[in-house]
């Protein structure tokens, strides 16, 4: 299962820290407005992986490819990566408690056009709009959710909604699993509709009167643009690029080129613009680089697992979508029952080495995963999953201390939106990459088992006509299903050790970064 995802919704989001004239509001309904603000909180993380172990029914409902079906989960993490710097600019300009109504309400109508959508490409248009608007939302309920709260129960609203975007990425493949199988998969979308629209009638109406101050920021229009440009290119070339044969399809081509020339712009503009959508001038930080790459790459491995893992499941070992979400349920318990005691004692301890030993567990999960073969067992794969919830529990926190601690007070904000933003697009593109390696690997494979059996060897003929039952073309078609799947179980593996090397490889970073590790006194995040 994937993940803490996107703006995902981790508890590492950039938050606006809240304006001294809204801390000392507070809503008639204390509890009510923290439902209502958890609610869609939940809500947009559940999306993150919801729709993972529903990707074979909704690939083969729609007619689309293996390949295509990851664009289902890719238009959304890379739109919601777009979307993230701008939050602070659309704060400052229409004030918290609007935008929160109107994402959420916009949520609500993207997650409707997901579920009536009747072909692939509608899907992953509708998703990548979710996608979009939902990039706000989990930043902007952090900061209400700071604002309504008195300075001393600070800690425990944010407690909250850590455990919320902890458990939510663990009931999506649960839920969304039960939904396909007992329903159809366009619910898994249609349920948003009633929650996010209590969610912002909630909201809107108690924090109704909340004073903010609202500015007319410049916009970085030339790096919002580039940006949108670049990446957007760079995104589409890694989904299509195994249909378009790569680098033989003109397509392919001028979006290498396209995203070439607007992300080297964007670069170059952002480092010399004096209000950057996008702060790049904070990479000169050591440990901001440092932790910044350790969090991007593991990242991206750690989201290549989730988005792997229910495929497998259901495409080779003939799970339902509702097994392989009980299945991959359980890397959530431990980070559950942990989060609370890492975020309490972890800055007793080296936070380099507590980053290490989630990187060894990450890497030794996918190493045993890489001897996995087709008869493997429930009890196993639920065992290496438990497994690495030890690594997830170990994994944002003390990354996230690391990657802050060196930057100065009024940079954190953007430090956080910044590493948050890296970090879904490395996802986003993790899943096209890995889907792509693990289709490339299986036929590769497979050319290489077919080559061993011959229609001119008498012994073949005869042991494929005896795997027939006596017939030679069902004995055929019996032998190909069961290439494939070894071939694909190959791939499975060979992708599984590259993961766990790249989980050591990411200790290194680690370690480049220097203490002390205690960020500086500042605002939480917020602004681009």
């Amino acid at each position: 299962m994937s993940t803490l995802s996107s703006s995902d919704a981790a508890p590492d989001a950039p938050a606006a820290q809240p304006a001294p004239a809204a801390a000392g509001f507070r809503p008639p309904n204390l509890a009510l407005t923290t439902v209502g603000l958890a609610l869609a909180s939940f809500m947009q993380v559940l999306d993150t992986t919801i729709a993972n172990v529903s990707l074979p029914t909704i690939s083969g409902n729609l007619g689309g490819s293996a390949n295509q079906a990851t664009w289902v989960i890719t238009s959304f993490a890379v739109s919601n990566a777009i979307a993230l710097p701008l939050t602070g600019w659309l704060a400052r300009r229409f004030g918290e408690r609007k935008l929160f109504m109107w994402s959420t309400l916009a949520f609500v109508f993207a997650s409707f056009l997901c579920g009536i959508a009747n072909s692939m490409g509608l899907l992953v248009a509708a998703r990548a709009l979710q996608g979009f608007v939902a990039g706000p939302m989990y930043p902007v309920t952090q900061a209400l959710l700071l604002s309504i709260y008195p300075p001393a129960k600070r800690g425990q609203a944010i407690a909250l909604l850590a455990m919320v975007t902890v458990v939510a990425p663990i009931a999506g493949p649960i839920l969304g699993g039960w939904i396909t199988d007992n329903y159809s998969w366009e619910w898994i979308f249609f349920i948003n509709v009633p929650i996010g629209i209590f969610a912002s009638v909630v909201v809107g109406r108690q924090l109704k009167g909340r004073p903010e101050r609202l500015e007319m920021p410049r916009m970085d229009y030339i790096g919002l643009a580039t940006l949108v440009l670049g990446v957007g290119a760079l995104q589409i070339l890694l989904d299509l690029g195994n249909d378009e044969d790569w680098f033989h399809s003109t397509t392919i081509v001028v979006l290498a080129i396209i995203a070439a020339i607007a992300l080297t712009v964007f670069v170059i503009w952002e480092l010399t613009d004096k209000d950057p959508i996008v702060n790049l001038r904070l990479f000169r930080h050591r440990n901001f680089s440092a932790g910044t790459a350790a969090m991007v790459i593991a990242y991206a491995a750690f989201f290549s697992v989730g988005i792997l893992v229910p495929l497998w499941l259901q495409r080779n070992l003939g799970y339902t979508a509702i097994w392989a979400g009980f299945a991959t349920a359980p890397i959530g318990i431990l980070p559950v029952l942990l989060t609370p005691f890492v975020g309490k004692y972890a800055h007793r301890f080296d936070l380099r080495l507590l980053a290490s030993l989630a990187f060894v567990a990450m890497a030794m999960t996918s190493f045993a995963r890489s001897y996995f073969n087709l008869d493997v067992d429930f009890q196993s794969i639920a065992t290496i999953q438990l497994l690495q919830g030890l690594g997830v529990a170990l994994f944002f926190m003390p990354v996230l201390s690391i990657l802050l601690s060196d930057l100065e007070p009024h940079e954190i904000a953007a430090g956080s939106g910044l590493a948050t933003f890296m970090r879904t697009l490395g996802g986003s593109f993790a899943a096209s990459i890995t889907t792509y390696a693990w289709s490339e690997r299986g036929a590769v494979h497979h050319a290489h088992l077919t080559e061993k059996v011959s229609a001119y060897d008498p012994a073949a003929v005869d042991a494929v006509t005896r795997i027939g039952g006596g017939d030679l073309q069902t004995g055929a078609a019996t032998l190909e299903r069961m290439i494939t799947n070894q071939a694909a179980q190959i791939g499975f593996n060979e992708i599984f050790h590259m993961l766990g090397i790249i989980f050591l490889v990411v200790i290194a970073f680690v370690w480049i970064a220097k203490p002390p590790f205690a960020a500086k006194a500042g605002p939480a995040a917020g602004g681009h």
